[in-house]
C-alpha cells in the first residue's frame, strides 16, 4: 500500500518481459529523482532508476548485491549494444531504502544518490546522454528518450522493489 511494487524480470536488454514503468523525457533539462525500497540477495537481481531509449541504448544506476559488501550501487550503461559498467567499484548502499536522482543537462547525464533524500552523492562519470537521441541509435527508433523504474532478477525468483514515489522536474 502506497508503494509502487515492480517485480523482477529481464534484463533492460530483453525485448520479451520487462519489469519497467516510465515517462517520456520532454525536456533537455531535467532532474529526476526517485525513493526505493529493495532488498537484493543475489548479484542477480537490480532495481532502480533508467535513462532508457530502447534494448541497445539505456543508463541504469541501481541498488543490487555483491556477496562480500552486501547492498550496492551500481551504473550500467548500454551504448549500440555495447555494454559497460562504468564504475570503478560498486558502492555499498547501506540500508533497505535509497533516494536515487538522475540529472540531465542536454548530452550530459549526472547520477545521484542518498540515504535520507537530504544530503545527495553523486555517484559515478558524467555519462552522454545523447545516446538517447533518435539521431543517435542503431538501426531502429521510435519515440525518443524515457526515464523511469526498473526492476530485474535474472535468478527467476521475482524479486520485487517498492517505489514510494518518482519525482520529474523539468529545468
Amino acid at each position: 500500500p502506497g508503494h509502487l511494487r515492480l517485480y523482477g524480470r529481464e534484463s533492460l536488454s530483453s525485448k520479451h518481459y520487462q519489469s519497467l514503468i516510465a515517462r517520456r523525457l520532454r525536456a533537455f533539462r531535467a532532474e529526476i529523482s526517485t525513493r526505493v525500497l529493495f532488498a537484493p540477495e543475489k548479484f542477480q537481481q537490480m532495481a532502480g532508476l533508467v535513462a532508457y531509449y530502447n534494448t541497445e541504448n539505456w543508463h541504469y544506476l541501481c541498488i543490487s548485491h555483491d556477496e562480500e559488501v552486501g547492498r550496492v550501487l551500481r551504473i550500467m550503461s548500454m551504448d549500440n549494444g555495447k555494454y559497460d559498467e562504468p564504475l570503478d567499484a560498486e558502492v555499498p548502499a547501506g540500508n533497505e531504502s535509497s533516494f536515487l536522482r538522475a540529472h540531465i543537462d542536454h548530452e550530459e547525464l549526472l547520477f545521484y544518490w542518498s540515504e535520507d533524500g537530504e544530503e545527495w552523492q553523486r555517484i559515478g562519470p558524467t555519462l552522454d546522454a545523447g545516446i538517447l537521441s533518435d539521431d543517435y541509435v542503431r538501426g531502429w527508433g521510435f519515440t525518443g528518450a524515457f526515464i523511469g523504474m526498473c526492476c530485474q532478477d535474472l535468478s527467476g525468483q521475482r524479486r520485487h522493489a517498492d517505489f514510494d514515489w518518482f519525482e520529474y522536474r523539468e529545468l
